[in-house]
């Protein structure tokens, strides 16, 4: 039965604390499955290096079209409904896919992409629809019976951030003390199934009892593409996007040589890449808290330049860590992996919270929801590109499952191409004073 509720303050906010909540939950909770197919696939299928980050990296292509489920999703109405019917058919299409994989247990890694492929298809959708839940709520109208916003719009952003959060931690500590003890096809279950209690508890409820604001789209998917294209011809704009993908697309990443460097050749226990990668989503939650209260002054070009130097700099330390140098001081592997591996697989998206505000100050009103979604699918883009660079660093340099004589040296060209943003810095838009045009303008 379909649950529809009138527009009181407390109910209201009670059931769009329960479907973002959950949705937001259970997307941090990805990394417990997405964890277990590394694993999966070296062990299971012996896949190499390459291999690995191959398929971890074109699984993402569905990522790369969310400015077009965010249009979708404005335009089109099902039932009346523009957005939980959109978050319930991502939630079925995960579940589809884990269930899949866990049931008919396929050895075919061609089908086993396909899966991916529909899992993060749904997680993209989902991801779309929920944001843009927290953005309309956000900026949500008084009511004629109040004069203030609703409750839950000032805090509904930091909420979802902590539902989120707790999922990844929760995830990534599952999984680290699963995987090893119980079979991937348990795991992948679990995680079908809990998507499956998503897809139900979405559907029991209408979007009327989310109290959105109503709006009327009278020239559709044509005209919302026209405001997007027309805040993207903007230099000022267009530049700082150019940089923020370029940043990410010309560094070759070596996660999949280095998850093999650490599982394979050092032995790392499961447990301790559970803790690091929780480690890194402290470091996340930290460093919010530190640019909300100390670094939004900070010009955005300054900022976002030191991050890229800092990147490297970590890489340079991967480097000592390849060569055994902090062995040799008393430190150990485990300890490393767990402070600077994680904090270094994170790192990569420090520069993504003050770009966001940059992009807040610079875009028009009107077009922040998909330009936002435009700048994601931009970095997804670049994360690919990524990927399949480091792919050819990693061959190039005669890295592979067994041999990791070259991997410092892949490491010092990663360094290097790294840094090679800061040339062109002058991108970023620095005059964060100008009020943004409008579309008029």
């Amino acid at each position: 039965m379909v649950v529809e509720t009138r527009r009181s303050g407390g109910g209201t906010e009670l059931v769009r604390k329960v479907v973002l909540g959950i949705g937001y939950w259970v997307q941090g909770l990805r990394c417990f499955p997405w964890m277990t197919v590394s694993f999966f696939l070296k062990d299971g299928l012996n896949v190499d290096p390459s291999t690995l980050q191959i398929l971890q990296n074109s699984a993402n292509l569905p990522m790369v079209a969310k400015p077009l489920y965010g249009v979708v999703s404005d335009a089109f109405y099902i039932r009346g409904q523009h957005r939980l019917p959109y978050i319930a058919l991502g939630a079925f299409l995960q579940a589809v896919s884990w269930l899949a994989i866990a049931i008919l247990s396929p050895s075919s890694i061609t089908i086993i992409s396909i899966y991916l492929l529909l899992s993060n298809l749904g997680a993209s959708i989902a991801e779309v629809a929920n944001d843009a839940i927290v953005a309309e709520v956000g900026k949500q109208p008084a009511s004629s019976s109040k004069k203030t916003r609703s409750p839950s719009s000032g805090n509904l952003p930091s909420f979802v951030w902590m539902a989120s959060s707790a999922g990844g931690v929760l995830g990534n500590l599952l999984a680290g003390v699963a995987i090893g003890r119980i079979s991937p096809q348990i795991m992948f279950l679990f995680f079908g199934l809990l998507l499956a209690v998503q897809f139900l508890v979405t559907i029991s409820v209408h979007e009327s009892a989310l109290d959105l604001p109503k709006t009327v789209t009278k020239a559709g998917i044509r005209k919302q593409l026209s405001d997007l294209l027309s805040a993207l011809k903007r230099p000022e704009i267009a530049n700082s996007i150019i940089w923020l993908a370029a940043s990410h697309a010309v560094i070759p990443a070596l996660t999949g040589t280095m998850f093999f460097y650490q599982t394979q050749y050092l032995k790392i226990d499961t447990s301790v890449l559970g803790i690091s990668k929780v480690f890194g989503q402290a470091a996340m939650l930290l460093w919010g808290m530190v640019y909300n209260r100390h670094l939004k002054s900070v010009p955005p070009r300054k900022l976002m330049s030191a991050i890229q130097a800092m990147m490297a700099l970590f890489m340079v330390s991967d480097i000592l860590f390849v060569k055994g140098v902090y062995k040799t001081m008393g430190v150990p592997d485990s300890l490393y992996v767990v402070i600077f591996s994680g904090v270094l697989e994170v790192l990569f998206f420090f520069k993504i919270l003050p770009f966001s505000v940059l992009m807040a100050q610079l875009c028009p009103p009107g077009c922040e929801g998909s330009l936002i979604a435009f700048v994601m699918s931009a970095i997804a883009l670049a994360l690919i590109i990524s990927g399949f660079l480091g792919v050819a660093l990693a061959s190039s340099v005669g890295v592979t499952g067994d041999d990791f004589s070259g991997l410092p040296l892949g490491l010092a060209i990663q360094a290097v191409c790294t840094l090679l943003p800061l040339f062109r810095s002058s991108w970023i838009h620095d005059d964060t004073r100008s009020k943004p045009r409008s579309k008029e303008e």
